[in-house]
């Protein structure tokens, strides 16, 4: 390469605009021969090109080499230059010492316009450092001589920078004002690399001011430009992670932790970027219940951070590693002392997480019974709860709760609770997704369960019913934003049937297909991503109890001659609170985990009893109902009277087959997410024109055998089967009809509930899809294995085909929570349409065709896997 001083120097903005080409137009300078000067540039974009997406020792080496060679050809601008990137490289490599002397030399061998670059790459380092006040002192003062040497590229750099700066000092408003200006600079650039590095920080400014949704869009845009760069996204991982922590989603961000950690180890990247991915995971496997790997993550981070002399960072690796600790049962006075001088460090570092660590230290003193330690603490922690994003607010008022618990105020944990759930309500109605809705919710499980607590022990039952609803299914209470109508995301969504249907061809005839398996698992990522980026519009009306007040008395009057069982759970026990005959009584239940594994047994002799020959099962099934009854319904089973029942289970037993218990056998039974959700199921309104749909999928041992003579019961219903059981159509039947009954394979993904499906002709139909429905059947009958299975998450809530149906207008649904007998389920639908066509609702429909039934185990057995949900 023959270039000039300018062709030659343009490499320098290249590796930030197109860094694979810079790269290799770099090496082919050092090919030819160059002057000192020209290897000098050449060596500094190769060190760049390493140091951000490569190996750390081959960056300092090229970064030395540019050092001695802009020294050789006697260029002190060119040498203050190289000594701001090699600056850099070293602070990453964590020889911060070093690094900030070859800043302090940078600086004196520099002048004007190139003296400013280089204390902008000392501003930068320093924010990595985390000291943000020094930081933000050397990029104020480098802006106005970039702007004077009219730089757009390097004063949209240092705009970008003092905004991430503001960031991390949580002055988000300053920080969307540098944004936008940087924005507005790099539109007149072709610097994609820095593009793609102001919506990755514009994703974090979303993410601070608590709008998840904008900050997932922003990050995958952000990943999407870095891919057509090819350049790793350490730094966008973290983020991400950020983000999906809060999203209640930890386990995906510490498996994404993980990964990028694997991959900066086999480049030999940036040992700074290794220890915030270590603090990053730590925090991930803290929130997701995996203490032992907090722990462990953590202690590397510190001693890194230690290492590198980031002191801010040391801290918050700390802060993560007693809050883990304490997670695993220990508290001591020293964790006391240690948590309280952490919060000092945050608060004086201005640090957001100072209220997170203050709220540790009272924690930890109330747990010693170190109350005057643990009111000082927690009323410094409070102060947070009157501004600041959402969550920040969350950890102010659950101190103020914790704070009046300790000081006996009953009334003042209430009310914290009260403003304190308000908040997190009003963060949820940003949230498009019903999975994030729900994840969500377990930000406010501690504050649900001290409301509960109080109440139980100085309210009452109908105060306790009103704290249990407080927090119950509130997810279900509104429904989901409905998907946009995004070209990408119907397009994958078809694309994604397509490879499903031929996948799961492939599996039955025993042919594995890996290609086609990883390229479903793709698509999910995708599908679900775009979804996640939906925004809320639905807005919280009343006092925010899922649009209304929950009214005890309304329900009461509601129940008639009726009652409804409503299973709260407080440390461990499940108190059963009894409504009906115009009052509300509690009775004392057993322990949950107990409760937990009766179900579960249920369930084996529930599959086992699906197939022929397994009749000797059948005795121990039926003890294991009367095992269940006793711990859920206690002496509450003999004040249940003789009229309906509505049974409101805790997520956690959601698979309870309700009808097998003794006392519940004979009796119109039906189950809901919350009193609330019945409550407006009881009042939700049939469409007009009764339409009737039955759909008959591929696959069936029975082959839908019952479709046919249920559609002689109803006039003249619309009727789907083979080739024209499609998605689509089927979707387009559904949506306002007053009856659907579907017979198709059902499959419930535990790993991604939203993808749980029926299989129709042309592949699955799932969760998704069903959100798509402006209105979804008043009545559904779903009559295949494993419909009723839904995912637990947050604090109670559920995800699945059942409860995707509930927010959209479906009043009732019968459901399997089982696999079940093709054949054997046929007598159950034709007897259970033989009520429903007489006007029985659909709890009372499927009582009557359990008595029918053949009276042998299989049918037995079939009869209690479904379950009527709803009030309809």
């Amino acid at each position: 390469m023959t270039a000039g001083n300018d062709s030659v120097l343009e490499l320098l903005p290249m590796v930030f605009a197109a860094p694979g080409d810079a790269l290799s137009r770099a090496q082919g300078v050092l090919d030819t021969d160059p002057t000192p000067l020209h290897a000098s540039v050449a060596h500094q974009v190769i060190g760049i090109w390493q140091r951000d997406w490569g190996d750390m020792r081959l960056a300092l080496d090229h970064l030395r080499r540019a050092r001695d060679l802009a020294a050789r050809a006697d260029s002190a601008e060119r040498e203050a230059d190289v000594l701001g990137t090699l600056g850099v490289a070293l602070v990453h490599a964590g020889r911060t010492r070093q690094g900030l002397a070859a800043f302090e030399r940078g600086v004196e061998r520099g002048t004007g316009h190139t003296r400013a670059r280089v204390m902008y790459r000392r501003a930068y380092s320093l924010w990595v450092l985390g000291h943000h006040r020094e930081a933000l002192e050397d990029v104020r003062r480098t802006i106005p001589v970039l702007r004077q040497a009219d730089d757009v590229i390097w004063t949209a750099r240092a705009l970008t920078l003092r905004a991430t700066v503001h960031l991390a000092l949580g002055a988000v408003d300053r920080a969307e004002a540098d944004f936008t200006a940087a924005e507005t600079l790099w539109d007149t650039t072709g610097q994609e690399h820095d593009k793609a590095d102001v919506v990755e920080s514009r994703g974090l400014a979303a993410f601070r001011s608590g709008d998840v949704p904008a900050a997932l869009r922003l990050l995958d845009e952000a990943e999407e430009r870095y891919a057509k760069l090819g350049t790793p996204t350490f730094m966008l991982n973290i983020r991400r992670c950020e983000v999906l922590m809060a999203a209640g989603l930890a386990p995906e961000a510490l498996a994404e932790a993980d990964a990028a950690i694997g991959v900066l180890d086999g480049i030999g990247g940036q040992s700074t970027r290794k220890a915030e991915l270590l603090l990053t995971a730590a925090r991930a496997a803290r929130l997701a219940g995996d203490p032992g790997t907090a722990i462990a993550r953590a202690a590397v981070a510190e001693r890194l951070f230690a290492g590198q002399r980031r002191t801010w960072w040391e801290t918050h690796a700390r802060l993560v590693l007693i809050e883990a600790r304490v997670a695993t049962g220990r508290g001591s006075g020293r964790l006391v002392a240690d948590a309280a001088r952490l919060a000092e460090r945050l608060a004086a570092f201005q640090a957001p997480a100072a209220p997170e660590a203050w709220l540790l230290a009272g924690r930890i003193a109330l747990g010693l019974n170190w109350t005057t330690d643990a009111e000082r603490y927690l009323q410094i922690a409070a102060r947070s709860r009157r501004s600041g994003p959402p969550l920040a607010r969350m950890t102010g008022w659950a101190a103020q709760a914790l704070w009046a618990r300790a000081t006996g105020s009953g009334r003042g944990v209430l009310e914290a609770c009260r403003r304190g759930l308000d908040v997190l309500d009003d963060h949820r109605t940003t949230l498009g997704a019903s999975e994030l809705r729900a994840r969500a919710t377990a930000q406010g499980a501690e504050l649900a369960a001290l409301a509960q607590e109080v109440s139980l022990e100085r309210g009452g039952p109908r105060q306790l019913l009103v704290w249990s609803e407080r927090w119950r299914a509130t997810a279900l209470s509104t429904p989901p934003t409905r998907p946009p109508a995004d070209p990408a995301l119907l397009s994958g969504m078809t694309a994604f049937r397509v490879i499903a249907a031929r996948a799961e061809a492939a599996r039955m005839d025993g042919r594995p297909m890996p290609t086609l398996e990883r390229e479903q698992r793709r698509l999910e990522r995708e599908i679900r991503s775009r979804t996640l980026h939906i925004r809320g519009v639905t807005p919280w009306g009343g006092d925010r109890f899922g649009g209304d007040r929950f009214d005890a008395g309304r329900l009461l009057e509601r129940l008639g001659d009726g009652r409804l069982v409503e299973l709260a759970v407080l440390d461990g026990r499940v108190q059963v609170l009894l409504c009906g005959d115009g009052r509300v009584r509690r009775f004392a239940g057993g322990l949950l985990a107990e409760a937990e594994r009766e179900a579960e047994h249920v369930q084996a002799g529930l599959r086992r009893l699906a197939h022929p020959g397994a009749e000797g099962r059948l005795p121990v099934v039926e003890a294991a109902g009367r095992k269940l009854e006793e711990l859920l319904l206690g002496e509450a089973a003999r004040h249940l009277g003789p009229g309906p029942l509505v049974v409101v289970p805790p997520a956690r037993l959601h698979r309870v087959p309700w009808a097998l218990l003794p006392s519940l056998r004979e009796r119109v039974v039906s189950v809901s997410p919350s009193a609330s959700g019945w409550l407006r199921a009881r009042e939700t309104e049939p469409p007009p024109g009764g339409r009737q749909v039955l759909v008959r999928g591929p696959g069936l041992a029975s082959c839908g055998a019952e479709v046919p003579e249920v559609a002689g019961r109803y006039g003249r219903p619309i009727v789907l089967e083979q080739d024209d059981a499609h998605v689509s159509r089927v979707l387009k039947e559904l949506d306002g009809a007053a009856l659907a009954h579907i017979a198709a394979h059902g499959t419930f993904r535990g790993d991604s509930p939203m993808f749980s499906s029926l299989r129709m002709a042309d592949g699955p139909l799932i969760v998704h899809d069903f959100e798509r429905l402006a209105r979804s059947p008043y009545r559904i009958i779903l009559s295949s294995c494993d419909t009723a299975r839904l995912a637990s998450v947050g604090a109670d809530e559920l995800l699945g085909l059942v409860t995707a149906l509930l927010p959209l207008g479906t009043a009732g649904v019968v459901a399997s929570s089982a696999p079940v007998n093709d054949a054997a389920v046929v007598p159950l639908m034709l007897a259970l349409h033989k009520g429903t066509s007489a006007g029985l609702s659909l709890a009372e429909a499927l009582r009557d065709a359990r008595a029918a039934l053949p009276d042998d185990a299989l049918h037995q057995a079939t009869g209690w896997a479904f379950t009527a949900f709803g009030a309809a």
